[in-house]
């Protein structure tokens, strides 16, 4: 079955398919190299489960690591996972063969210096990744099949209800960081924000701080197509910062002072000295996009310390949030499918991942659905 057709079916057309030996994989071979491979499917061992991955978004945290090498090979990335339970352990009882499921590949361990502070994800055990596709565990979206792990059984699978897609569903994951990251920006009702980046976090940004109820929200985005989304979405006005001075066009918006709180959704160069430029003093700037090691940037210590200002980092989830998520997901008014601007089917994974390492006009999301 075609990708595309696979996209309009509902959850009662798909079923659980008899679990094979082999299966088909995106493979990281290293050197920015990903192969369509045949590879066994995983075993799973106590208390252990086998997800039959129905959709799988791209992550560009998936990007990084192919990019820039960042992991040994082999691995099998892809970790906004939704799908069927093929099989379980015996000792598994909160799960059944046939539930519709999403995965999250880290659970921290509750335990920790770091957990007892709600820094989970800086613990030890959340560090370790819980869901593979074979070799060291990565992920595995970008497979068949995945093998979730007793620790991610326990605390890290959603079930998904009847009346939600499976590619609603892979957005629990990165809704989930989202979440986290507004958290962390305590924004009042009555400030003035400023998105950078209107990629498909940029636009989870827009949304859920537009469904809060804020008005005053500003975004920023090169590509036209991702502007007039973010508007349609929620933002006040959003502009081109090749086209606007930003800066200029935030301080007539906001009597001179510069934003509130900006939230840094990309990675371009300049763009944290950008955010705090047109931030105002005792702002907030928050970062969420630069988590590869030689991104870096330079900032006078005046323009924070003298002006006051807080400069926040935030990465991946907070499991406190997993519930809210999900249950923003499952609601009806909150339209993620609006982000997804490609479907496509394994063997096209490094088309789905060129189109979002280099996104062009119309590109947003781009889900990959490995059962054909």
């Amino acid at each position: 079955m075609a990708a595309a057709d696979l996209a309009t079916k509902t959850h009662s057309d798909l079923a659980v398919l008899p679990v094979p030996q082999w299966m088909w994989a995106g493979v990281y071979r290293g050197r920015g190299q990903v192969r369509h491979e045949r590879v066994r499917v995983p075993e799973i061992g106590a208390g252990e489960i086998l997800v039959q991955v129905e959709a799988c978004g791209i992550c560009h945290t998936d990007l990084k690591k192919v990019e820039h090498d960042l992991l040994p090979p082999p691995r099998i990335f892809g970790h906004e996972t939704a799908g069927i339970v093929a099989a379980t352990a015996p000792d598994v009882t909160q799960f059944a063969p046939g539930d519709r499921v999403c995965v999250f590949h880290h659970i921290p361990c509750m335990g920790c210096f770091y957990c007892r502070h709600g820094d989970y994800a800086q613990c030890a055990g959340y560090k370790r990744v819980g869901v593979t596709a074979g070799f060291e565990p990565a992920g595995g979206g970008f497979a068949q099949y995945v093998r979730v792990m007793d620790w991610i059984v326990e605390r890290g699978v959603e079930v998904i209800p009847g009346h939600v897609s499976f590619e609603r569903a892979t957005f629990v994951e990165p809704l989930s960081t989202c979440l986290k990251a507004i958290a962390k920006c305590e924004i009042q009702d009555d400030e003035s924000v400023v998105v950078l980046g209107q990629g498909p976090i940029g636009l989870l940004f827009t949304m859920l701080l537009h469904r809060r109820g804020l008005e005053r929200l500003y975004t920023t985005d090169v590509l036209g197509f991702r502007l007039e989304m973010s508007r349609r979405l929620g933002a006040r006005e959003a502009w081109n910062p090749a086209q606007e001075d930003i800066d200029a066009a935030i301080r007539r918006r906001t009597g001179g002072r510069g934003a509130d709180v900006v939230l840094v959704a990309a990675a371009t160069g300049g763009i944290v000295e950008q955010a705090v430029e047109m931030s105002r003093p005792g702002a907030r700037i928050l970062l969420f996009a630069q988590t590869a090691p030689e991104q870096t940037f330079k900032l006078s210590g005046a323009s924070l310390c003298a002006g006051d200002r807080t400069l926040l980092g935030s990465y991946s989830v907070s499991v406190d949030l997993q519930k809210e998520a999900a249950a923003t997901i499952w609601s009806q008014d909150f339209p993620v499918e609006q982000l997804i601007s490609h479907r496509l089917e394994l063997d096209k994974l490094n088309d789905g991942i060129e189109r979002a390492r280099r996104p062009a006009e119309g590109s947003l999301k781009v889900m990959m659905h490995p059962q054909r």
